[in-house]
């Protein structure tokens, strides 16, 4: 396996497993102070679950984003590319 082959797994694994902890932490983060706040105002893990919640839904949001951006970017470098955005744009 050549030089630049391990980097790009090398950069792969990196990548993916930032990605497996920002998943699991950035709700966790959001869910602690929701935790904190239910506890001090004596009410159910409602908080908690809100800012939970909230954190799953931006993490979602910004690996959608990432990925759309990602394949347009790979999408642009095939042959043929501004033709089918014109395609595209025109039929629209």
């Amino acid at each position: 396996m050549d030089q630049r082959a391990k980097r790009d797994l090398y950069n792969g694994f990196g990548n993916t497993l930032s990605r497996a902890f920002e998943i699991v932490l950035i709700p966790l983060f959001f869910a602690a102070p929701g935790w904190a706040l239910d506890r001090w105002l004596g009410t159910s893990p409602l908080f908690a679950l809100l800012l939970g919640g909230f954190g799953v839904v931006g993490v979602a949001a910004k690996l959608y984003y990432e990925y759309a951006a990602r394949m347009d970017a790979e999408a642009a470098k095939l042959p043929g590319a501004d033709r089918r955005r014109m395609s595209v744009e025109v039929g629209s």
